[in-house]
């Protein structure tokens, strides 16, 4: 077979093995390798992956690239949210030089020109959905659950999320950015966060076939379609009506005044994540719509996520959910009625040249 170009990449990163980088025949295989972390991002990964697409995309010998992830537990679950608690904490600039990179890093995969395999198979979570979901070739299967559960931590979707997210049919992506909630893969098939259905038991012959075959013909081969409805077409009626609201407390007067007991869970549900993240995720999604590109979304997103870093939010999520794990987050403001236009309008501010994502050049 020869010497491939991802033979010679350098370990440029102590923890370059948390990446895999191989050659099977016509594929390039990146697989993402901390099982034990179900393969969270952290910054030396998001560069690791950037330098082998650099290696690959003019080499001839690489027709497509395949993203899996170790382990049978799923794809990624996020980024490393232990880390950007610390930061948080510090008052440190590593999430935000992190954040540049991914974002980045998630852009440059939306515009690959060539097959960008992603198997989303089992969890895959906020920067999971970020190296998969902008991907021209995004594959689920019966395992898959996707979600970005950020409002849940004090935090706000990011990764081009509220991009993939605000283009979803009615406000079904509305729905997802505020109650975080996870979906398999008809559901991720339904608002645009997939494009194939691959059964688990096929995925290892679908993906040895790329070694020698063209996408389009291994698809052909292995994907299933139609799935069965999932549970959000079900509920779309409500869905669409409540989340048309304007504010996030006419939202939860809507899911409460309905009757359909579902949407008063999901008002239920709401009323437990930050009041701050949901009025920014809300504003986030309506700006996010009105933005034409992808780059333009993640520059607002680039400049919330900073502004979440100062934010008291952030911190008592994680400290919550991951750190001490009581899964009892006392939110500052404590309800949606506290939380200002001014608060919101804070974390979509300039200062500081957070805006300068993307530069001219790219």
């Amino acid at each position: 077979m020869g010497r491939s170009t991802a033979d010679t990449l350098p370990d440029t990163a102590p923890d370059a093995e948390d990446v895999l980088v191989a050659r099977r025949g016509r594929a390039a295989h990146l697989t993402l390798n901390r099982p034990r972390a179900l393969n969270a991002l952290t910054h030396a990964m998001v560069r690791r992956i950037d330098e082998a697409l650099t290696a690959w995309e003019h080499d001839p010998e690489v027709e497509t690239v395949v993203l899996t992830g170790a382990g049978d537990r799923g794809l990624c679950a996020g980024g490393d949210i232990r880390a950007i608690y610390e930061d948080a904490r510090a008052g440190g600039t590593a999430s935000a030089d992190f954040w540049r990179d991914e974002y980045r890093l998630n852009a440059r995969i939306a515009r690959w020109s060539k097959p960008y395999v992603a198997v989303m198979d089992g969890i895959v979570m906020g920067g999971g959905v970020g190296i998969s979901a902008h991907g021209n070739v995004r594959v689920v299967t019966e395992h898959s659950r996707v979600a970005m559960p950020e409002t849940g931590i004090g935090f706000v979707p990011d990764v081009g999320g509220t991009y993939l997210l605000s283009r979803a049919p009615g406000e079904l992506g509305t729905h997802l950015a505020l109650t975080g909630t996870s979906v398999g893969a008809a559901d991720a098939l339904l608002v645009g966060l997939a494009d194939h259905y691959v059964p688990s038991a096929e995925l290892d012959v679908f993906l040895a076939e790329l070694s020698h075959t063209p996408v389009r013909e291994a698809l052909a081969r292995h994907a299933h379609q139609p799935l069965p409805p999932g549970e959000l077409a079900a509920h779309r009626d409500w869905i669409d009506h409540c989340y048309s609201a304007d504010t996030v407390e006419e939202i939860v007067d809507r899911l409460q005044a309905t009757g359909v007991q579902e949407a008063k869970e999901t008002a239920e549900t709401l009323l437990t994540k930050s009041p701050t993240s949901l009025k920014v995720t809300l504003a986030a999604m309506r700006r996010a719509r009105e933005l034409a590109t992808l780059e333009e979304v993640l520059a607002q997103e680039y400049r919330v996520s900073c502004a979440a870093l100062t934010s008291p939010d952030l911190v008592e999520g994680i400290r919550a959910q991951v750190i001490d794990k009581d899964r009892e987050p006392r939110w500052t403001p404590g309800v949606l009625g506290e939380v200002t236009e001014e608060t919101v309008e804070r974390f979509f501010g300039t200062e500081g040249g957070r805006q300068a994502l993307f530069t001219a050049g790219g």
